[in-house]
């Protein structure tokens, strides 16, 4: 499954988001422009992303919510909208189907058997979740599959964290708001950092 026919169907819809923004750009503030990116954009675009997320469909959505966001600040279309997402507060599309997929994993947690559960060798993956051995493309690119890889990649103080929820869901979203994730490749080497660069 690519998604693509769910992806053809948001993406009037999300368009239509930006053309409304950019009508009523002129007679509101940047702080009530925010709440209407919310209720008319990022509603749709969060809708079940933790399936389609991972599509490469999905970078068709992220280019309108880019579109969004500079019509929010007022950029120009070739400018970088890195620094704006940070600035306004917003997650990234990549940031958002990570955000939502390591809330369901953490949420599900009782799904998923914990590593030092089915050994008792000491070892710095001991918090990880088990990974079940598999080939096909499309259960790697799954929600239960991928949800265990990235949360396997976590820093070892979030895996901690990830036993109080509030903590964790407060922790992650500071962490992506920070580096404006644009892949899942790029959350994998923000992770390989170090966790003290992260906790700073």
């Amino acid at each position: 499954m690519s998604w693509k026919s769910h992806i053809d169907t948001i993406l009037p819809r999300l368009s239509s988001a930006c053309f409304a923004m950019r009508t009523i750009k002129p007679y509101f503030s940047h702080q009530t422009l925010k709440v209407i990116y919310y209720a008319n954009f990022h509603a749709i675009m969060s809708y079940g992303i933790i399936f389609w997320g991972q599509s490469s469909a999905s970078l068709k959505v992220f280019l309108l919510q880019k579109r969004a966001i500079r019509i929010m600040t007022g950029c120009g279309p070739r400018d970088s909208c890195r620094k704006l997402f940070a600035e306004l507060g917003i997650l990234t599309l990549p940031s958002q189907y990570i955000f939502s997929l390591l809330l369901f994993t953490v949420k599900n947690r009782k799904l998923f058997h914990v590593k030092q559960d089915l050994h008792s060798l000491g070892t710095r993956q001991q918090q990880n979740f088990h990974q079940p051995l598999v080939n096909l493309k499309k259960y790697q690119l799954g929600p239960y599959y991928m949800g265990l890889k990235l949360y396997n990649t976590l820093p070892t103080f979030l895996k901690t964290e990830s036993h109080s929820f509030v903590s964790f869901r407060s922790s992650l979203k500071k962490i992506l708001l920070e580096f404006s994730i644009y892949s899942i490749d790029e959350f994998y080497n923000t992770c390989k950092l170090g966790e003290h660069k992260l906790q700073d």
